[in-house]
């Protein structure tokens, strides 16, 4: 076979691949591909400049890996010329270090100051004022609590479109993680601690939330529901709640939840008592000094 064809068998080869992988993602959901908020759209586009930076160094060592292989075969002696001087060759080492070194200092100048303009914890701006939900992990469910709407659900969370949401999130088993990929990144969920995660939904629709961290035999369908609504459909439904679910969910009731159970339905509660997230949150807290001083000391991620 001539080196020409064997030369257009390759880039066919790779323009079927890329083909067939461009065909693949237009009739799947990749959930961090096609975000559906602020944030994660920012960390798509963080991902998708990243990938085509590493690209810029990936492809040509894999080109020159093939080349060199070929070239250099056993049979192909007369062809192959012979240049040991080469290795010493500052010209040659200098483009082949210092393009992927400039190339990782842009990558990493990008990926920090990307960092620190997603923190989490950082509120999102926006002429509507945060909604504030409170989150905790059990096994194998999720709890969330609105705690000035005094209402709470089981694995479904209902927001407002284009509203920035602050969830406060905190575990009542073992360490855990919280994600809704559509919307941005996870966050750890862990006993005796709290932390942030701020999110805002750009579209409506229902988008899927999991455990991002294996936590027993349950981890599996540990999964809710963001459901992501228009604002006057959030106060209907934030009104149908109250109106037509009379469970109330005190320490009484939280304990019988608590309990490990798997597959759990959406459940929802239209009173909450007060400061229940706070009281999950400090029954992990250790005593300071010498169990005489009752005194306890609240740890914040």
């Amino acid at each position: 076979m001539k080196k020409r064809s064997k030369i257009w068998i390759g880039v066919l080869l790779g323009l079927a691949v890329v083909a067939v992988t461009g065909w693949y993602l237009h009739g799947h959901l990749i959930s961090v591909l096609q975000p559906a908020g602020k944030v994660g759209a920012k960390e798509r586009n963080l991902m998708a400049f990243c990938a085509a930076l590493s690209v810029t160094v990936v492809v040509p060592v894999f080109a020159l890996l093939w080349h060199i292989a070929w070239k250099y075969r056993e049979d192909n002696a007369a062809h192959a010329k012979y240049t040991p001087d080469v290795d010493g060759n500052r010209l040659a080492e200098t483009v082949w270090w210092l393009i992927p070194t400039v190339l990782i200092g842009i990558v990493s100048v990008i990926t920090w100051r990307s960092s620190y303009a997603m923190d989490p914890f950082k509120p999102l701006t926006s002429t509507k004022p945060t909604l504030h939900i409170q989150v905790v992990a059990m096994d194998w469910k999720w709890l969330f609590i609105y705690p000035d709407q005094h209402i709470a659900t089981v694995n479904e969370v209902a927001i407002p479109v284009d509203t920035p949401v602050d969830f406060e999130i905190t575990s009542d088993a073992v360490m855990t993680s919280f994600w809704a990929p559509q919307l941005g990144g996870q966050m750890y969920a862990m006993p005796g601690m709290s932390t942030h995660l701020n999110l805002m939904a750009s579209k409506s629709n229902n988008y899927g939330g999991v455990a991002a961290n294996i936590s027993g035999k349950g981890f599996a369908d540990m999964k809710f529901t963001v459901r992501a609504m228009p604002q006057v459909g959030y106060n209907a439904w934030l009104r149908l709640v109250h109106n037509l679910y009379p469970a109330q969910l005190s320490t009484t009731t939280y304990a019988q939840l608590a309990k490990p159970s798997e597959n759990v339905p959406v459940t929802y509660y239209s009173k909450v008592q007060p400061d229940l997230y706070d009281t999950i949150v400090m029954k992990y807290m250790m005593p300071i000094g010498d169990g005489t001083n009752t005194q306890t000391q609240e740890v914040n991620l």
